[in-house]
């Protein structure tokens, strides 16, 4: 136990030294920190829930949408890299997101996807949490999405995909 408290005392003689030296760059990393600390939780934008599958702790339906929108272009094919540049950029205009954000939602947009079994799951069970989210009022910005993703011809399981969001948000 001395031992301990000897090294504590010496951690906190140094990191004491280290503000009185250098108090402009010790406020800087106070502040740092903090809001570090402030911004952790919502940098993911969901909450974990006990026993409850991932995609039911989405708070956030600019996540829900880039999800059903990177399971879309994969729904027949692995999506091309002019697929996910096209996504990338969707998202920053239609989303309104910043560079990191956009690549922090794709990143757990397919994730999410990958939870869910695949693509052809994963489109109607996020479809469901975005209504749950916002009362279906989303099926305009992610028709924004979508369109220009799809190109010219819908697939067969892309047009699927559409009737389950359809269904799923409550659309007629």
């Amino acid at each position: 136990m001395p031992i301990v408290i000897l090294v504590l005392t010496a951690i906190g003689g140094a990191i004491w030294w280290w503000v009185r030296n250098n108090p402009r760059e010790a406020l800087n990393t106070a502040h740092d920190v903090a809001t570090t600390l402030k911004n952790a939780p919502r940098k993911l934008a969901f909450r974990s829930v006990a026993n409850a599958h991932p995609v039911e702790g989405i708070d956030d339906e600019r996540i829900a949408i880039c999800a059903i929108a990177q399971a879309f272009i994969e729904l027949d094919d692995l999506p091309t890299a002019e697929q996910r540049q096209q996504l990338h950029v969707l998202l920053r205009t239609k989303l309104r997101c910043s560079e990191e954000e956009a690549q922090e939602m794709e990143v757990l947009g397919r994730w999410l996807m990958t939870q869910c079994n695949g693509p052809s799951d994963a489109v109607p069970r996020l479809g469901r949490r975005l209504r749950k989210i916002d009362s279906g009022r989303s099926w305009d910005r992610l028709q924004e999405m979508l369109m220009p993703l799809a190109g010219d011809q819908l697939s067969r399981s892309q047009v699927g995909a559409i009737e389950d969001l359809k269904l799923a948000l409550k659309v007629s």
